[in-house]
């Protein structure tokens, strides 16, 4: 074989071993968090790529940094269809104003169960209607954890009607906030890292931010004695994977279903353990002098006739949210209607 053979040959391998890692996708995919790595949200994170390295075989790994580290958290969605980052770890809810049915994905009041949203997520309309508006932006979105209902929130004070939220300053995130407002609350979105300062500083009265073990990590008790439940503003929730179309699409078959797989183990392990873990986070809360407490009746209905006010005002003002609202709602119904069958009365 001559030189010029030679060279043409190598210029050929080295050719297709480029083409090979294009069609392999980035081995290492830089992933930002919207939530700190030492709470659950971080650590549901960090699980899912320990098993998509495990799954790929070492091929694929996932460096999942700490909020701010490449992007603040409410950036992420920009920056991931930028491309400026190839992937971010969120609630879809920090993006409404952005995509006008996010607050579908983990931000709805009074919403359906748990089983009703997780079924309609991952085999009703749920996710498809989600990614048509996510290709909007060249975004590949995959439902990766799993979110109980919340509890209602941190208070300063005690809520006793519904004239007590008149005046009251509150981080609450999605349409929950526009309910609040309806009765004189000021409300804001403040990033999880920083819900405790601005509850310590008296940037605001109270706060809703998550599930008791995590907020207990962040020591939410420590500012506020009140915590009230349900959680009406915030029914069972997901987080998401997001990853560049771009980069998605250079992913093979299997490495997608690989990613896929990582994280529909990732909820169905959270499904099994996240709910006993509150009821013992909420003990160790009670232990600490923590009020474990109910909202009145009288204002939960309040509550749910403000509800029905924004629903309407979002059906009217966003189709696609109207389109989301009513697959979900029939969805649930299907799911009641077997409920309903199975109830054994006392």
């Amino acid at each position: 074989m001559n030189n010029k053979t030679k060279s043409f040959a190598l210029g050929v391998s080295v050719l297709a071993v480029s083409m090979s890692v294009v069609a392999e996708g980035p081995s290492r995919l830089d992933v930002a968090s919207g939530y700190s790595l030492r709470n659950m949200f971080g650590a549901s994170a960090q699980n899912v790529a320990e098993q998509i390295e495990l799954l790929s075989g070492g091929e694929l790994k996932l460096k999942v940094h700490e909020p701010g580290e490449l992007v603040p958290p409410f950036e992420i969605l920009n920056s991931v269809s930028s491309g400026a980052i190839p992937a971010g770890w969120s609630s879809i809810a920090y993006f409404a104003g952005t995509l006008p049915i996010a607050n579908l994905y983990g931000a709805l009041p009074f919403s359906p169960s748990a089983e009703a949203v997780f079924s309609w997520t991952a085999a009703g309309e749920g996710r498809e209607l989600l990614q048509n508006s996510m290709d909007k932006y060249g975004v590949k979105v995959v439902p990766c954890s799993f979110l109980p209902q919340e509890p209602g929130g941190w208070f300063n004070k005690e809520i006793n009607s519904i004239e007590d939220f008149k005046g009251l300053s509150m981080r609450i995130s999605g349409l929950g906030a526009k309910v609040l407002n309806k009765y004189g609350a000021t409300t804001q979105l403040i990033p999880g890292g920083e819900v405790y300062l601005a509850l310590e500083r008296g940037r605001v009265d109270a706060a809703e931010f998550s599930i008791p073990a995590v907020d207990q990590s962040m020591g939410l008790h420590e500012i506020a004695s009140n915590y009230y439940f349900p959680g009406w503003q915030q029914g069972a929730g997901w987080l998401a994977l997001l990853i560049n179309q771009g980069v998605w699409d250079s992913y093979s078959e299997t490495q997608q279903a690989r990613i896929e797989t990582a994280c529909k183990a990732n909820i169905q392990k959270e499904f099994d353990e996240v709910l006993p873990a509150q009821i013992k986070a909420l003990q160790e809360l009670r232990d600490k002098g923590v009020n474990v407490k109910r909202f009145p009746e009288p204002v939960l209905t309040e509550l749910r006739r403000g509800w029905d006010e924004v629903r309407e005002e979002e059906m009217r003002n966003n189709p696609e949210f109207k389109q989301a609202y009513e697959s979900l709602m029939q969805h649930s119904a299907l799911v009641d209607e077997w409920y309903e069958l199975q109830q054994i009365s006392n």
